[in-house]
């Protein structure tokens, strides 16, 4: 998959603006991305990640 597509895909997936850490595990997963690309993918994009269950993000 697209790195632009996965973006789009992420940002349909935003609550007020920011992507909750059980969202981002779903994605990573349903789309085969590893959860650290996840996460560089929102640092890149500006995107916060909320609601972090591990302190990763």
């Amino acid at each position: 998959m697209e790195r632009e597509v996965f973006v789009a895909i992420i940002r349909e997936n935003l609550e007020d603006g920011r992507l909750y850490c059980a969202k981002a595990f779903e994605l990573a997963a349903a789309h085969g991305f590893k959860l650290w690309q996840v996460g560089q993918i929102c640092e890149e994009e500006k995107i916060k990640i909320k609601g972090c269950q591990l302190g990763c993000f």
